[in-house]
């Protein structure tokens, strides 16, 4: 048995995406472990975040104004968008500095079992963006799992008629990798998207 301020602290932590519970307690043990101006910078730090942070109304980014500066960039090609679930799937692009297009985060992908349903994503503001002669193309940069897949087959339906090319991202096996160990599903994807040489 923990005690009930440790065991609270383990709770909260068991809420973050992707920890579970033993981590939640090993974290818990690594934080009470660090120096109290630590742990208060710490606290700072996440209640700053979240008080200076601000939801850009143009592509549904955090950002400390709105819109954001990507949207605001006049050297940003305003005719290709680029839909993503989440922020940091926007910070992963962006990092590479290749596309130089416009963004429009959806704040999540369809998850039945999880209630999340089109109507809880950011598919309004989407709409508004696309109109006829302002937007040549949208790539769908959704994750290749089963919620990213579906959410790519409604959007693709959703955004049909208004008549814009929508490409998707390319699958297939990673650089560095053996086709001995690469799933049916990846070994698929790279067939079927392979290029001319």
């Amino acid at each position: 048995m923990l005690p009930a301020s440790i065991q609270k602290l383990v709770d909260q932590l068991d809420k973050l995406p992707g920890i579970g519970p033993k981590t939640a307690e090993r974290l818990a043990f690594w934080l009470l472990k660090k120096p109290q101006g630590d742990l208060e910078e710490f606290a700072l730090s996440l209640t700053k975040a979240k008080a200076d942070l601000i939801i850009c109304s143009a592509c549904q980014n955090f950002s400390q104004s709105d819109p954001c500066p990507i949207c605001t960039d006049p050297q940003r090609d305003r005719s290709t968008l680029c839909v993503v679930a989440e922020t940091h799937d926007l910070q992963t692009i962006e990092r590479l500095r290749e596309y130089q297009g416009l963004y429009h985060v959806l704040g999540g992908t369809i998850n039945h079992l999880e209630g999340i349903g089109p109507e809880n994503l950011n598919l309004q503001t989407l709409l508004k963006k696309v109109q006829p002669g302002k937007i040549n193309e949208i790539i769908l940069a959704l994750n290749p799992d089963m919620e990213g897949e579906s959410t790519s087959i409604y959007l693709q339906k959703l955004l049909q008629p208004l008549k814009v090319k929508i490409t998707k991202l390319a699958r297939g096996l990673p650089s560095g990798s053996d086709i001995e160990y690469a799933d049916e599903v990846t070994l698929s994807s790279a067939l079927k998207n392979r290029r001319e040489l």
